[in-house]
């Protein structure tokens, strides 16, 4: 996914920062006695003290195309540099508001389009250590700013006189002569302001203050206890004979986890973001996978200190209230108002159109491994914590495939330099190079430069794969600079997964979906790169959420695009390309496990809609039965499959920008689909392909409608088939 930033002022709300360090100061000198006189001070006393720490954050940076100064800045930047950043914007809006000249484009919408640079620059970094590199100071950090970010940015949007400006061009836009690119910066800005309560009345405007400050600190608090939920519920074993089936190296790899901890001797399963837990596909322990599944589905609402179950169903009823003051019935009718699907109705419709084959599916899975049970003498039903476990034999019956037999091809530096940027070079022509020299924040982080065919530089990105205990689970990109011609700006972004970490020494070897989840991340990371438009609100992926993940879902069908696939997957020992008949058994073997996989999402994408089609007047809910009673409402509650995200641990939608916006994958997965079906059509992996591809989609950010553009790109409405087609659904 990606860290969505719709306006300056959106991805500001949704990152926080803060805190200050006190120079160290030189000791007192020491006096000097009457008589005698003493012998002079050693040197060391007469040296000048060490100079202050200069706050990095202020100034912009020094180092190439502004990369952060990673080597510099520390936790105690924060605070001082938000609260520098809010100050100095808030004089920047002052005096757009109080000007006595009459409003105009330029004075107005790009004057706003200039500001806050030095309050972007801070919350992109702080934002983005705070997912990657957090600890209690950093989230303490978060909380406490928070609720500042919200009042300044209700400052701004409830001001009656920056309001006044902003509606008096756009009552005349018609008369203005402006460019559509203008014209629409000019409609958006409008339409922010609207949906930020600029109309509404005054008493209004200060109940909507409340529910917005009260939903940022919640929202802090959810992403810290998230987090710290998630560690304390990673499973501690003392018997290495229970982790029979895992390989040695993931044994190694729980071994150091282990001492990590504080547990010598001991092997530790940290548990990911999703609800199934990688380890349940390969222990042969039926007791140790159940532990591990309970553990992965209790995450915040099995009471103690980080139980959410209250604080999420209050979000939930703080963004229905607000949508309510706002005019609209739902949190879920506003928020997709404003995207692709216009409504909440539009998205149940596609959703709906899946859920009869994918349960389908799904059930016939499920009879499958029943059966194999049965065969094994297993005599026991078929249960969440089995499904991976067996589904993973039926495959390698199937299909003759085994996970351990594919990894030693997909090494991760192999992947990533001779897969996802050697796919990026065939379709777009550019090169990508290490950069050293540039800070990173932590040992596994690395950056590089990417450059355009003709040796221009277009921008930088970091990466950094490996799990820790101080980054946030999932995968996704953002943004530490957003690229903008009116700023001269070039992109910088950063594309993080958690990967388990090998042991020392050993390789990084990865399934065949962690490559496919590098390449979507990828995808992100060449919309920000290649987005060349002139005003920041409109840069790489400030687009609807129901299109933002549309390049990303595309970049993954290039991992099986036959060229790429034979340039990546090749054994880390010997160098020697997959065998044909393994390649072949991948490909074949692609579609199997499509119903678990789409119906624990589609479980997932329901329970979004649903927690914001409530009404202002809902009570509070209880999720457990809340979710219960929802997936039963549209059919898709199938005991042996559990949603993707249960409610208390569901980052995208509480934490991650995606309120009502999780459909969003289905719905872009059918444009990434469909796409490919266009990119088959045409020839396939070719640079005119991805000229028109990159000129169409990538460069363009939201400086048109995202329908529209998609309509321009592949000259027809987007149809499922494709998708279903490829999903082995149809």
């Amino acid at each position: 996914m990606t860290t969505l930033r719709l306006s300056l002022a959106a991805v500001l709300l949704a990152a926080c920062g803060g805190g200050s360090k006190p120079a160290t100061t030189a000791p007192a000198p020491v006096a000097e006695a009457p008589a005698p006189a003493p012998p002079s001070p050693p040197p060391a006393v007469m040296q000048a003290p060490p100079p202050a720490h200069v706050n990095p954050l202020l100034t912009m940076s020094p180092l190439y195309e502004h990369a952060p100064q990673f080597d510099k800045i520390q936790e105690d930047d924060f605070m001082p540099a938000y609260t520098e950043g809010m100050k100095q914007h808030a004089a920047e809006i002052r005096a757009i508001a109080d000007q006595a000249d009459a409003p105009t484009f330029d004075n107005t919408i790009v004057a706003m389009e200039k500001a806050g640079v030095l309050l972007g620059r801070v919350a992109y970094a702080f934002g983005n250590l705070a997912g990657a590199l957090t600890d209690d100071k950093m989230q303490k950090i978060e909380a406490d700013v928070a609720p500042l970010m919200a009042k300044h940015f209700d400052d701004i949007h409830l001001d009656p006189k920056l309001f006044a400006r902003v509606d008096t061009l756009y009552k005349a836009r018609k008369t203005l002569k402006l460019d559509p690119v203008d014209l629409r910066l000019l409609e958006r800005y409008h339409l922010d302001f609207v949906r930020a309560g600029a109309q509404l009345k005054a008493a209004d405007q200060a109940t909507l203050r409340a529910l917005n400050e009260e939903e940022s600190t919640l929202t802090a608090k959810w992403s810290e206890q998230q987090l710290k939920e998630m560690n304390a519920g990673a499973v501690i074993v003392d018997d290495v004979k229970q982790l029979d089936g895992m390989s040695q190296a993931d044994i190694a790899a729980a071994a150091t986890a282990a001492t990590t901890r504080g547990k010598p001797g001991h092997w530790v399963i940290p548990l990911v973001n999703t609800t199934t837990q990688p380890a349940l596909s390969s222990l042969t322990n039926r007791a140790l996978r159940e532990r591990i599944f309970k553990a992965s589905i209790a995450r915040g609402h099995h009471g103690g200190d980080y139980d959410m179950t209250k604080l999420v169903s209050r979000l939930a009823q703080l963004r229905a209230q607000r949508a309510k003051l706002l005019g609209f019935s739902s949190a879920a009718s506003f928020i997709l108002d404003d995207q692709m699907a216009k409504t909440p109705q539009a998205a149940m419709k596609l959703l709906g159109q899946m859920t009869a084959p994918t349960v389908a599916h799904a059930k016939a899975e499920a009879a499958e491994l029943q059966k194999l049970i049965d065969s094994q003498k297993g005599g026991f039903k078929l249960e969440p914590w089995d499904w991976a476990f067996y589904s993973d034999q039926l495959r390698k019956a199937k299909y003759s495939l085994d996970d351990a037999e594919v990894r030693p091809y997909f090494e991760l530096d192999r992947v990533l330099k001779d897969g996802v940027f050697f796919a990026a070079h065939q379709m777009y022509g550019v090169t990508v190079k290490p950069r050293p020299d540039l800070p990173v924040y932590q040992p596994d982080v690395r950056a590089w430069e990417i450059s355009d065919a003709d040796g221009s530089s277009i921008g930088i990105i970091y990466t950094d794969y490996f799990a820790r205990e101080s980054k946030h689970g999932g995968a996704w990109m953002n943004s530490y600079n957003d690229q903008s011609d009116l700023l001269d700006e070039k992109p910088i972004v950063s594309n993080v997964l958690n990967i388990p970490k090998p042991a020392a020494g050993q390789p990084a070897l990865l399934t065949f979906d962690e490559v496919t989840t590098m390449f979507h991340e990828f995808g992100h990371a060449l919309h920000g790169l290649f987005s060349k438009v002139k005003y920041p609100f409109m840069s790489g992926t400030n687009t609807p959420r129901d299109f933002v993940e549309f390049p990303s879902q595309f970049n993954e069908n290039w991992a099986l695009e036959p060229t790429v696939f034979a340039n990546y997957a090749k054994n880390y020992k010997t160098g020697e390309a997959m065998p044909k008949e393994l390649v072949e058994k991948i490909k074949k073997a692609r579609t199997y496990g499509e119903g678990f996989a789409t119906l624990e999402t589609l479980e997932a994408q329901l329970l979004d809609l649903e927690w914001h089609a409530l009404p202002a007047s809902a009570p509070l809910q209880d999720p457990e039965k809340f979710e219960a009673d929802a997936l039963k409402k549209h059919g898709v509650a199938f005991a042996p499959i559990h949603p993707r995200y249960h409610t208390t641990y569901f980052s995208h939608i509480w934490g991650g920008g995606y309120a009502a916006g999780y459909y969003a994958y289905a719905w872009t997965a059918v444009l990434g689909a469909d796409s490919f079906a266009w990119f088959s059509e045409h020839g396939g992996m070719t640079a005119a392909n991805g000229k028109k591809y990159r000129d169409g989609i990538l460069s363009k950010g939201s400086t048109k409608d995202a329908h529209q553009l998609y309509l321009d790109f592949r000259g027809k409405e987007p149809s499922a088939e494709a998708l279903l087609k490829q999903r082995g659904l149809k």
